[in-house]
């Protein structure tokens, strides 16, 4: 598997599909496929670009991308079983894109034998690109990424999607609509924790992994481990156990 082909396939899938339709949407082009949930012409045809290049750089090896599983819930099945799986969000933060937002990012991951091996966040507009490899670290470029330094409860960030009584523990909390960014912010300096109650895959494979390369600690609020599948339950993500074990005490 060629690190820097999945790269740059995410960069022509991107400069072909997305950025083109970027604030060019027609309403044809935009529908709901659930209520509340929006897909565009740039999901669905940077999703089919990726699913062949991706597949003809790596063979024998499986797709499960968010629009392909919206035809097929079945798709998800192949994240429980051996091989090669290749997990795709064409457009992470897709209300965001529909919306005339530049919060939006493109997130791949690879899968083997149910662990994720490599994982791949690129935001088109700001030409970044953040990736790491089971036990290769999380790089942007040639630069290392590194989580946060552990710090008191009152001064941390995060991104969480009902704060409760956790905003008045902590310094800020928000959530801008983007998991793609917030991994991003995560290993980037901008964010010290985020904490997730849908874990879809495609949000949350490649992320999970280049946050751990970047030193974090992660784990689902009841003590599992994240797996890169459909899971139930509630993700929280922090740069250490002990703050893990903070937050996860104070969040509703």
């Amino acid at each position: 598997m060629n690190f820097e082909k999945v790269a740059s396939i995410i960069r022509e899938a991107s400069a072909e599909e997305i950025v083109p339709r970027f604030k060019h949407l027609s309403a044809g082009q935009i529908r709901e496929k659930r209520p509340g949930e929006l897909v565009t012409e740039a999901d669905t045809e940077a999703e089919r670009v990726m699913t062949g290049r991706l597949r003809d750089l790596l063979p024998g090896s499986a797709v499960v991308g968010e629009e392909a599983v919206a035809a097929d819930p079945a798709l998800l099945k192949l994240l429980e079983g051996q091989g090669s799986v290749w997990i795709i969000d064409p457009v992470d933060g897709t209300a965001n894109f529909a919306k005339g937002n530049a919060r939006f990012a493109v997130i791949v991951a690879l899968v083997r034998d149910g662990v994720t091996v490599a994982g791949w966040i690129f935001d088109p507009l700001g030409e970044r690109m953040i990736t790491a490899e089971l036990g290769g670290g999380a790089w942007s470029g040639s630069q290392r990424l590194t989580v946060l330094p552990v710090a008191p409860l009152a001064e941390l960030t995060g991104s969480v999607k009902r704060s409760g009584r956790l905003s008045a523990l902590v310094a800020k909390t928000g959530r801008k609509g983007s998991a793609a960014h917030d991994y991003l912010d995560l290993v980037t300096g901008q964010l010290h924790f985020a904490h997730y109650n849908r874990l879809m895959p495609w949000d949350h494979a490649a992320g999970v992994l280049i946050h751990a390369e970047a030193g974090g600690y992660a784990a689902l609020t009841d003590g599992r481990p994240y797996r890169p599948r459909a899971e139930e339950g509630c993700l929280l993500l922090a740069p250490s156990p002990g703050t893990w074990t903070s937050l996860r005490a104070v969040i509703d």
